[in-house]
């Protein structure tokens, strides 16, 4: 059994102005690519962003007309991030005034028809995604002084860490794809109008909401369980007394609740709106909020098969923890770093300073060789640490990235009798020695030891990351340049200062549930969500027992579930269960290599479902052309049900999907990070630095 890891709960104030120093420095825009050589550059006219959150998961609806200035019959390309796991369901296309929905299609079919229709002087687009990074929008045929409108839509299952809920909306652009960004030039300015609408529909009582980096934003409270925040550039022209106005519509429409409608910086008097922050929103839930099953379900007819999706959040019954931990810090020295890994060092060095005397410490280097600098692990005092910050002093990063190298060092001379831990830190490619994902994932399996690591940006590469944290029995955060970087460590903070519950598995009694994802369940932190999508078949009344080790000791959960016959509320899970598998599956071509097998099992699925996959894209032609290829119309027809259904929820108003309310297993409040429990001392602080100065190629760690 993997030993338990400790924090000692000290906190210090460098870390804030050390990371907003380091965030700020690095920061790019995603917008619309237009080729090099056009005598003028395609317009981003207005961009109208929908966003829904409610039952478990959330729904953004992207609009975006934009515009051809120049006298020449131009093709449009847009490349456009889509958060970690979001399933890409949806692309529409106006063609002479109608909205056309798109079909999912093979990938190189869908290239083949599009270079067809293109050359034939037809309308026609296209959406694909580029590996785990990006989506692009490609439209052909704009006319000169012709605009172009597309929407795009995507779902992703929503957690809540700790009870804060978090929300990304991604716009700024990873940096690590250098041949591309050669090739294209880039557009990143909306020059009439951006809007970004959200609505939150909590199941439970939410007492705050944050838009931590668009202070100019607004959000406004309309029940204990409903929020919305808005970011535009033309509500930023509005008056006070304007503002004032809308606030008292507010409170006389929720007279029983506080209504909070915040301006706190105007934008300058024009209406053009910069895409190069990603938008973040969190929302916290009230203190006391109690353990919950929610369950949402799909099943159109009683013989029809059915789909679950559910979130079991833990009530606060993990233990804090306190023994002495080897960290072994493992930093890219490749020529890369050049320029920012003296203000690594600075950071280092104050972090170095607060560590705990129980713990060890060693800093490994690694370009295409590597280098124990600490010599061992050293005992954190302040003599040996001021002699690994001076040692760092006297580093110059060249060279290539053997990431192998790195990971293989950090695995050897480890304690038997004592806790070990990675954090790993690169903004490389691996290019020297073993790059292969499986390998990675091997070495890490034979050993006694957790990788930790913040995946930082849009175009980091989130696959491996996880791969190697989950086979590691570590976690992975994701952290954007937008968040609170504070309160994403604080619950990093909080985790690995509790007990965890290890080999977690899932079974279900009394009703039959197959093609559960995921499978392998792995450890479950303080804080975290075990989240199950699934397939059932008929209806009834049975139990999901959820069994686990804590400090080695058996502990059983077992939760009464309710499966409906018929609920045709949500078709939405549909794609997002279809996603789940999607994802395994994908996840074995990076860790055992390409299978044709596996390839056809993805491509059935999006097909079925109706989603863009690295083998499917979703092509949108003139209407009479769909026959004319022999493509089914049945994405078209999945959207219409899934709108039919959105209206009649909105008409229903909030559901609670709660089915354990009262019972004993869940009937304690969930963890939150009140008491200073999650608080942060120095080796965290330390890791934050060490994660953000790589922020402009950070993880994308193959080829």
């Amino acid at each position: 059994m993997k030993k338990e890891m400790s924090l000692v709960s000290r906190g210090f104030k460098w870390l804030v102005a050390a990371s907003t120093a380091l965030v700020s420095s690095v920061s790019g825009a995603a917008g619309l690519l237009t080729p090099v050589g056009g005598n003028e550059s395609l317009q981003i006219i207005s961009q109208q962003v929908n966003v829904k959150i409610a039952d478990g998961y959330a729904m953004t609806t992207v609009e975006q007309v934009f515009s051809n200035p120049a006298k020449t019959v131009l093709d449009a390309q847009y490349r456009f991030p889509v958060p970690e796991n979001a399933a890409v369901g949806q692309f529409t296309y106006w063609v002479h005034g109608q909205a056309i929905h798109g079909e999912v299609v093979e990938k190189e079919r869908a290239q083949q028809i599009y270079q067809a229709e293109k050359q034939s002087g037809r309308k026609v687009a296209v959406t694909e995604q580029q590996g785990y990074q990006h989506f692009d929008i490609k439209v052909a045929n704009l006319q000169p002084g012709e605009n172009a409108q597309v929407k795009l839509v995507y779902w992703q299952a929503i957690e809540v860490d700790h009870g804060i809920g978090r929300y990304v909306y991604p716009l700024e652009e990873g940096g690590t794809d250098t041949e591309q960004t050669h090739f294209w030039t880039q557009k990143s300015v909306v020059e009439q109008k951006f809007d970004f609408n959200l609505e939150l529909n909590s199941g439970f009582t939410v007492d705050a909401v944050r838009l931590p980096n668009h202070p100019s934003g607004k959000t406004q409270q309309i029940s204990a369980q409903t929020w919305r925040a808005q970011i535009s550039s033309s509500a930023a022209l509005a008056s006070d007394s304007q503002l004032g106005e809308q606030v008292a519509v507010a409170s006389a429409a929720n007279e029983h609740n506080e209504t909070t409608f915040q301006k706190t910086i105007k934008a300058p008097k024009n209406s053009a709106f910069n895409l190069d922050k990603d938008i973040v929103f969190y929302w916290r839930l009230e203190e006391g909020t109690p353990g919950a099953l929610d369950v949402v379900t799909y099943k159109s007819a009683k013989n029809a098969t059915g789909t679950v999706m559910m979130t079991l959040t833990p009530n606060d019954d993990l233990g804090v923890i306190q023994t002495g931990t080897d960290w072994s810090l493992v930093l890219d020295i490749s020529g890369s770093m050049s320029g920012k890994f003296h203000t690594l060092v600075e950071g280092v060095k104050r972090g170095l300073e607060k560590f705990n005397p129980q713990d060890r410490v060693r800093i490994i280097l690694f370009n295409q060789g590597v280098v124990n600098l600490s010599g061992g692990f050293l005992q954190a005092t302040q003599e040996n640490l001021s002699l690994l910050a001076n040692k760092l002093d006297n580093v110059t990063p060249d060279g290539g990235t053997n990431l192998m190298a790195g990971i293989r060092t950090s695995l050897s001379d480890l304690d038997a009798d004592r806790t070990s831990a990675i954090w790993l830190v690169t903004d490389g490619v691996a290019n020297v020695g073993e790059t292969n994902q499986k390998a990675f994932l091997k070495i890490l399996d034979k050993k006694d030891i957790r990788l930790f690591t913040f995946i930082m940006g849009n175009s980091a590469n989130r696959p491996l990351l996880k791969a190697m944290s989950v086979a590691s029995n570590g976690f992975a955060i994701s952290v954007s340049n937008s968040d609170d970087i504070l309160g994403q460590l604080e619950k990093a903070a909080s985790k690995v200062s509790h007990e965890a519950l290890r080999d977690v598995k899932v079974e279900f009694n009394g009703i039959e549930v197959t093609d559960v994802q995921p499978n392998n369940m792995g450890s479950l932190y303080r804080g975290q969500q075990l989240q199950l999508f699934a397939h059932y078949w008929k209806a009834g009344k049975g139990e999901l027992v959820v069994t686990a080790k804590r400090n080695g000791e058996k502990v059983e959960y077992k939760i009464p579930v309710i499966l409906p016959e018929v609920n045709q509320d949500f078709p939405e899970i549909e794609r997002l269960w279809a996603y789940s598998q999607i994802q395994a599956v994908m996840n074995e071509q990076m860790a055992f290599g390409e299978s044709a097998d596996r390839k056809d099992a993805v491509v059935d699925l999006a097909k079925q479902y109706g989603l863009v996959t690295p083998y499917t894209s979703m092509l949108v032609l003139e209407e009479a052309q769909f026959k004319q290829y022999g493509i089914e119309r049945t994405n078209k027809q999945r959207i219409e049900t899934e709108q039919l259904a959105s209206k009649a929820r909105a008409a229903r108003g909030i559901q609670n999907h709660n089915q354990a309310a009262s019972h004993p297993v869940l009937s304690q409040p969930r963890s939150n990070l009140s008491g200073g429990s999650g608080a942060i001392d120095g080796r965290w602080a330390l890791l934050l630095v060490l994660v953000l100065y790589s922020r402009r190629r950070l993880t994308k760690l193959m080829s």
